[in-house]
């Protein structure tokens, strides 16, 4: 095991050759940053090659959906005080049922049904706002909504009664959207709607068209 020859001073890379080497793989790690990394993953292309190659579009779309997420992930928040207190419902009925938090919030038949209202909102760029309507399980909404023209990105979603504050059921969500209309029917009691936020750099009008079985309508953001 002891049989292998060691290496002349001669055969050993010089101190010249060491540091030739390593200015070479520093000068390559350089340009893989700015020409690769950079642009695919924060969209920086100081190059210019970055887009030729289609990766700063890539780091694009990578820093819309991280700030889509963010947005989202704290639209839960702003609505938790709007949950916790249906306006709808009478404080003394909440006190007497204390066993079943539910049973208070449910309202005589003749205020369900029947409903129907039209809602427009002018959303500036980057601005977000969100519609719900107060439904019981099972109920069903026809709906319709259009950008008039634009487009904006949203999410359909709903909150039980005192929902928890990380609670999230969704309906459906989609990005640049110019418009949606289908049938919203209720998972369980509560509160159930949906979220718009304008991503493009002019104001845009969002109306939504409402009609069935639901208690009341309310804009909460």
């Amino acid at each position: 095991m002891f049989n292998s020859k060691a290496p002349s001073l001669n055969e050993l890379p010089s101190s010249q050759q060491l540091l030739r080497s390593t200015v070479i793989a520093l000068i390559a790690a350089i340009v893989l940053l700015v020409t690769v990394v950079m642009p695919s993953e924060y969209a920086v292309d100081p190059t210019g090659v970055g887009r030729m190659l289609g990766l700063t579009q890539m780091g694009e779309i990578k820093q819309q959906l991280a700030a889509e997420a963010a947005a989202e992930n704290a639209t839960p928040v702003a609505q938790a005080p709007a949950v916790v207190q249906p306006s709808a419902q009478p404080a003394p009925e909440v006190v007497a049922e204390v066993a079943q938090p539910s049973a208070p919030v449910v309202p005589a038949a003749p205020e369900v049904a029947g409903l129907k209202h039209e809602m427009s909102i002018e959303l500036a760029p980057g601005q977000g706002a969100e519609i719900k309507l107060e439904m019981l399980k099972g109920a069903k909404v026809n709906y319709f909504w259009t950008a008039n023209g634009g487009q904006v990105n949203y999410d359909t979603h709903g909150d039980p009664y005192n929902a928890p504050r990380d609670f999230y059921h969704g309906y459906g969500k989609g990005r640049f959207t110019p418009e949606d209309k289908g049938v919203l029917e209720a998972a369980f009691d509560g509160k159930h709607g949906w979220f718009w936020r304008n991503r493009t750099n002019k104001p845009v009008t969002v109306t939504l068209r409402t009609e069935g079985e639901y208690i009341a309508i309310k804009r909460v953001i």
